[in-house]
């Protein structure tokens, strides 16, 4: 029996585990709160849990040894240590974050060792990138080439969830979704590299019409430049990867990020209320009068909807922090778990679009070409989040222990190898994650 390592218990590793051991794998799974990790056992005879924290690395040694293929669901700073060690042991591994550069500087030594180090194996990375190269290579298969390129994607409440001012509930890291609201982005456009510094991304926002669904509000995510080389998409004028969320997103979070709220410096909080630590980040705000002065500082009237929304959210209230110690960001953390979480039953939505523009000499035509996938969380089961996530993740795992996914070093899934068994597994299984493809021809010039 093949055994697999998971690197923590966070909240999209259930169907991985349930995944692996359904298909006959031993599953040791190993986290700081090991009572998370036997949650995800239920008790299954082919799984173990191990309490372990990051920074006990006699114990990871152990762990990867006794281990053929280690799945790292950590924090994506912590990947690097486990490659380093599951190289070291000449050890398979799976992840579902995007590749560091300190993660791609370790592509030598992994193909020195002879094993596969396969990153943004998820959903976004991952499934992104499995349905954009099928169409891709598609194109390129019958003699065309990419024009343009745009890609969207987010995880959002169902519309009948989507039930408080902010239109989010979160399925993934919290932590996660704000700090990535800090990132600065470059993208292609007709030709001309576009930059946005970090502080200006929710600026750079425009309407999307999402088939089946409606409009949603888009932004800028990361480096799209990496993509040209990445995809094969030289020669495109435009190459654009952006972030999905409902209208009004973007004009909060942007109040949200100037105002220093996303400060992740350590303070104490003892005895403080939600209104006295907005006030202390406001210049000469005064506690009584913080909601007027937020405003004042922001921009907006006391009654825009950025501000209406902190109020909901209950920053000018006077509760008490849930902390003694922290950063504002921590706080932010803690009060959108609390305010903006799912109730049992209720279920999430994850949303991936692509538009291409395909050119073909000959016979000389243009076409326009759309893949968009809408899934849905199973009340009281899975999230689509879990499931878009740690499915792949899962299947390339068991594939790469089959020998069917072979290689060495640090990859991604791009190639027909790994993208289109993995697809194919999507869309055929129970609750299948399926794209529904449309083409459009165009006018040519």
């Amino acid at each position: 029996m093949k055994k697999v390592l998971l690197l923590g218990a966070g909240l999209v590793s259930k169907p991985l585990v349930r995944y692996l051991l359904k298909n006959g794998y031993s599953v040791t799974v190993a986290s700081r709160t090991v009572s998370k990790a036997q949650a995800l056992l239920d008790g299954h005879p082919n799984g173990r849990a191990k309490e372990w924290t990051v920074d006990d690395k006699p114990a990871l040694k152990n762990l990867v040894q006794e281990a053929d293929l280690a799945v790292s669901l950590l924090p994506a700073a912590h990947h690097v240590m486990v490659a380093e060690e599951c190289i070291a042991q000449k050890k398979l591994m799976v992840t579902t974050s995007y590749v560091s550069p300190a993660m791609r500087a370790l592509d030598r030594q992994a193909k020195a060792a002879g094993i596969l180090i396969l990153n943004e194996i998820g959903v976004d990375p991952g499934i992104d990138h499995m349905s954009a190269m099928k169409i891709i290579d598609r194109v390129k298969g019958d003699g065309g080439k990419i024009a343009s390129f745009r890609s969207y994607c987010g995880g959002l409440p169902a519309p009948e969830a989507n039930t408080n001012p902010w239109g989010y509930k979160f399925s993934w890291s919290p932590r996660g979704v704000l700090t990535a609201g800090k990132n600065s982005a470059r993208y292609l456009k007709d030709g001309k590299q576009v930059d946005i510094p970090g502080p200006e991304l929710f600026t750079d926002m425009h309407i999307l019409e999402v088939p089946g669904l409606g409009k949603l509000e888009a932004y800028p995510n990361r480096d799209s430049m990496g993509y040209i080389e990445l995809y094969g998409l030289r020669g495109a004028k435009t190459v654009f990867r952006g972030t999905l969320r409902n209208k009004g997103w973007c004009a909060t979070l942007k109040k949200v990020v100037d105002s220093g709220l996303l400060d992740d410096k350590e303070r104490d909080l003892k005895g403080m209320t939600y209104r006295k630590l907005t006030a202390s980040i406001i210049p000469n705000a005064k506690p009584q009068t913080v909601k007027k002065d937020f405003a004042a500082k922001a921009g907006s009237s006391a009654d825009s909807h950025p501000i209406q929304w902190l109020e909901w959210l209950g920053l000018f209230s006077d509760e008490r922090l849930p902390l003694e110690k922290g950063s504002p960001l921590d706080v932010m953390v803690a009060r959108m778990v609390e305010k903006m979480s799912y109730a049992p039953g209720e279920r999430d939505m994850l949303v991936m679009h692509h538009e291409f523009i395909a050119e073909y000499p000959s016979p000389r035509r243009s076409e326009r070409l759309t893949s968009t996938l809408l899934d849905f969380g199973i009340p009281n089961g899975d999230t689509s989040m879990a499931r878009t996530v740690s499915l792949p993740a899962a299947m390339a795992a068991r594939l790469i222990l089959e020998g069917k996914i072979k290689g060495a070093g640090v990859q991604i899934p791009v190639s027909p190898a790994i993208y289109e068994p993995l697809l194919r597994e999507l869309e055929e299984m129970e609750n299948r994650i399926h794209f529904k493809e449309t083409k459009v021809h165009l006018e040519v010039a």
